[in-house]
C-alpha cells in the first residue's frame, strides 16, 4: 500500500527530474547528432571534480555558493577544450572525451584518498541523492533551464557552434548538484537514443514522455522498495527507453506490411 507521506519526498525529487529533462533531451539529441555521446559524462565528471576541489579547500569550501561556482568553472574550463579540440582532433574528438573522463575520475580518486568522508561524498556525485533534493534547491536551477529553453526557442542555431558547449557546461554543472553523474548521462542518452530512429515530428514530445516515464517509475520503486533511487531511475529509464523502441519498431513494421 503507497504511503501518501511519501509525497513530501516525491514531488521535490519529481520537480528535480523534469527540471532536468527540460534541457537534457534537447542537448541529447544534440549530443547524438554530434556524435560526441561521452561528452556529457566527461564534463558531469569535470564538473564533479570541481565540487571535490572546493571541499578540499578549507577556505572554498565555506565560501557562498562554492558548491556551484567552483563545478561551473571546472565544466566551463573541460567544455572549453573539447570545443578547441573538436576544431583541431576532429576525427580523434570522441577518444580524447574519454581520456578527459577517466583523468578527471581519477583526479577525483586522488583528491579523495585521504578524506574519511571520501567514499561518501563520490558516491553522492555520482549517484546522486535525488530523493533528499528540496524545493529551495530548484530555483537556481529552474531560472538557468528557463532561460536555456528561451534561447534555444529563439536562436534555435545557437546549438550548432561553440555555443553549445558552454550552454552544455552550465546546465551539466546544476544537473549533477541535483542527480548526480550517472543520472545526468542516463537523462542525456537514453531519452534521445530512444525516439533517434523515430521520424516523426512528435519525436521531441515522445522523448520527454519517455524520460518523464523513467523518473516517474524510478521515484515511485526506489521510495517503495527503499533502493538507490539514482541507480533505480537509471535502470527504469533505460526500460522506458527500450520499450518505446521496441514500440515504435513494431508500429513501425505494421504500418508497412
Amino acid at each position: 500500500m503507497f504511503d501518501w507521506d511519501l509525497l513530501d519526498i516525491l514531488l521535490p525529487a519529481l520537480a528535480a527530474g523534469v527540471l532536468v529533462l527540460s534541457t537534457h533531451v534537447l542537448l541529447g539529441r544534440q549530443v547524438l547528432r554530434r556524435g560526441i555521446i561521452f561528452i556529457d559524462l566527461a564534463i558531469a565528471q569535470v564538473a564533479a571534480l570541481g565540487a571535490i576541489a572546493a571541499h578540499m579547500h578549507p577556505t572554498l569550501e565555506h565560501a557562498p555558493f562554492s558548491g556551484v561556482w567552483m563545478p561551473a568553472l571546472f565544466a566551463l574550463a573541460g567544455a572549453g577544450l573539447i570545443a578547441w579540440l573538436s576544431k583541431r582532433m576532429g576525427d580523434e574528438l570522441e577518444a580524447m572525451i574519454g581520456c578527459l573522463y577517466v583523468l578527471a575520475a581519477v583526479a577525483a580518486m586522488l583528491l579523495l584518498a585521504n578524506d574519511p568522508h571520501g567514499a561518501e561524498l563520490l558516491k553522492q556525485l555520482m549517484s546522486g541523492q535525488i530523493l533528499w533534493v528540496s524545493f529551495e534547491q530548484l530555483w537556481l536551477p529552474a531560472l538557468v533551464s528557463v532561460a536555456v529553453l528561451l534561447l534555444i526557442g529563439l536562436r534555435p542555431t545557437v546549438l550548432d557552434g561553440a555555443g553549445f558547449y558552454l550552454i552544455f557546461a552550465l546546465v551539466i554543472t546544476l544537473s549533477v548538484e541535483l542527480v548526480g553523474v550517472y543520472l545526468v548521462f542516463s537523462t542525456l542518452i537514453l531519452p534521445a537514443l530512444a525516439v533517434n530512429k523515430f521520424a516523426a515530428k512528435s519525436a521531441l514530445g515522445w522523448a520527454y514522455l519517455v524520460g518523464l516515464a523513467g523518473y516517474l517509475s524510478g521515484l515511485l520503486l526506489s521510495a517503495l522498495f527503499d533502493l538507490p533511487s539514482g541507480a533505480v531511475i537509471v535502470a527504469t529509464l533505460a526500460a522506458s527507453a527500450l520499450i518505446f523502441r521496441l514500440v515504435s519498431r513494431a508500429a513501425r513494421a505494421n504500418v508497412a506490411a
